[in-house]
């Protein structure tokens, strides 16, 4: 089977959503030999992927009725919600762990990814934004619960946002309503950097928008996926009833 750098579900649904999902596996491609000299347990991580993501962005999808698209290379070989000069797009060291793979690769490497990886998987995502002019880009993350050393992270779900947030408030203030949620704004960290994937194809764009970050242990299970997939699609489709051009 030929590789491919990103999947995409229900190209044809006619929502006005579009869900992202950049960081949905932990695959190192064929090309740079399958694998970047880390053990098993660190490909696991979040450091690679954003475990639980992608279960949750097609359970989102379909109950938005709206197209999906998926990376399909992990963030560790170059990260797509990064632009592409920004120092972290290739990452040596993360979270206490070194990359060997990524240790020796230089300027050329790194084009070769871009070119392989990060820029398929952008002009698809562009292309499927610009299907209609009033796109809704809903991006989906997990986060862990805790990193090496630090504290552990209180909040269930995390909503990420930069000036754009039209859609974000009314989305946090449904989500704060609900008496089982710690909900965070920008939080477990701060909302977008320039470049990244909600910048190139929302903000720059004037598109309403939102990233959703869910704790990865509340997802770790398809069942548990489904579930938020479907609690979240109706809150998101009620936000979205306030939100104005």
């Amino acid at each position: 089977m030929t590789y491919q750098p990103f999947f995409i579900e229900g190209e044809t649904r006619p929502s006005r959503f579009l869900i992202t999902c950049d960081h949905a596996t932990n695959v190192v491609p064929p090309d740079c030999g399958g694998t970047l000299g880390l053990p098993e347990t660190d490909m696991a991580r979040h450091i690679a992927y954003d475990p639980g993501a992608a279960g949750v962005s097609r359970a989102l999808g379909k109950a938005l009725d709206a197209p999906v698209i998926l990376s399909n290379f992990s963030r560790l070989v170059i990260d797509p919600n990064r632009g592409e000069d920004d120092p972290t797009v290739l990452m040596r060291l993360y979270d206490g762990s070194v990359i060997p793979g990524n240790r020796p690769t230089d300027g050329h490497e790194k084009e070769r990814r871009l070119n392989a990886y990060h820029r398929p998987y952008h002009a698809a995502l562009e292309r499927l934004a610009g299907r209609q002019p009033d796109t809704v880009i809903v991006a989906v993350h997990s986060f862990t619960p805790q990193l090496r050393g630090r504290r552990p992270r209180p909040w269930h779900i995390g909503i990420l946002h930069a000036w754009d947030a039209r859609l974000s408030d009314p989305l946090i203030a449904t989500l704060e309503a609900q008496p089982d949620l710690v909900v965070g704004r920008n939080e477990p960290y701060p909302g977008h950097l320039p470049g990244d994937s909600i910048d190139t194809h929302a903000l720059k764009h004037g598109r309403a928008n939102t990233l959703i970050e869910l704790r990865q242990d509340l997802i770790a299970t398809p069942d548990q996926q489904q579930d938020w997939g479907e609690r979240l699609a109706p809150m998101l489709a009620e936000a979205l009833t306030h939100v104005k051009a």
